[in-house]
């Protein structure tokens, strides 16, 4: 499964996009385990210490956020669906 990463995010992983071994319908939450397992300095960026999506954050499936999604966390990902993670981002 194709996992995209934006911003400050892309310095942790040092590519816009990674390959992430994962069954087809695993949960959201399931591929939020798999990028923090792989990439343990996005806690505290991404995720809080339990594994949780910061409320800053944003993780979004085929285009659309999670927070959206009928089942949110537990929105079941397929393998050909796009998985993007965005961090905070401020300006001015």
């Amino acid at each position: 499964m194709k996992v995209n990463f934006f911003a400050t995010l892309r310095q942790v992983t040092g590519q816009k996009t990674v390959e992430f071994d994962l069954p087809d319908g695993v949960t959201a939450q399931g591929v939020l385990d798999a990028v923090l397992v792989q990439y343990p300095a996005m806690i505290g960026m991404l995720a809080d210490d339990d594994g949780q999506l910061l409320g800053h954050c944003h993780m979004f499936i085929n285009g659309r956020g999670v927070t959206y999604l009928l089942d949110q966390m537990d929105s079941p990902v397929r393998a050909g669906d796009v998985v993007n993670f965005f961090p905070a981002v401020g300006g001015g």
